[in-house]
């Protein structure tokens, strides 16, 4: 099931004097950031309104909350993580949150074996590395470009793949899974 709410970014200590606060920001591109004008505290549960947002550099922002005009009251908020309303997201086509793609299982298109479930996905520059857990707790890895990940079905909980060749010969550890 898809998360409503999704982390956005941790705010991680103060800017400046009129209650403005860093954020080490989770999203790929910067700009999303911008997309929101409401963004949520306390495991979604607080609604928080975003006055103006700015880049310091490629993960880290600093954003204005309403209500929060000092730096006594934006220190309460350092360590806290923010979320965003997925229905307030706008993705392109064929793009999906991280968030939903961890858990899903990877399947074989040749042979229909299921090698395991996507646990971590790390983010290296041209292309994004998938990490697969098998049952058996060994970590598979595989690129996410065209030639390997063919299908993605966040609602049906499967990726389809055809490995490049060579690339899981290490690992004799694939099962079917009912």
């Amino acid at each position: 099931m898809r998360k409503q709410y999704l982390e956005i970014g941790k705010i991680t200590k103060l800017q400046g004097l009129k209650g403005e606060v860093r954020i080490q920001f989770y999203c790929d591109d910067p700009e999303m950031l911008e997309e929101f004008t409401e963004l949520y505290l306390d495991k979604a549960k607080t609604p928080v309104s975003v006055e103006k947002s700015r880049y310091l550099k490629s993960d880290v922002a600093v954003i204005k909350l309403k209500g929060i005009d000092t730096p006594e009251e934006a220190q309460k908020l350092i360590g806290k993580m923010l979320y965003f309303n997925r229905d307030d997201a706008e993705l392109p086509e064929d793009t999906w949150f991280i968030q939903d793609i961890i858990g899903l299982s990877v399947y074989d298109a040749d042979s229909g074996k299921c090698y395991g479930k996507i646990d971590y996905i790390y983010q290296n520059g041209s292309a994004d590395v998938y990490s697969i857990k098998t049952p058996e707790g060994k970590q598979l890895m595989f690129p996410a470009i065209p030639e390997v990940l063919l299908e993605t079905d966040i609602d049906g909980g499967r990726l389809t793949i055809r490995p490049l060749p060579g690339l899981f010969e290490d690992s004799e550890e694939i099962r079917d899974e009912d």
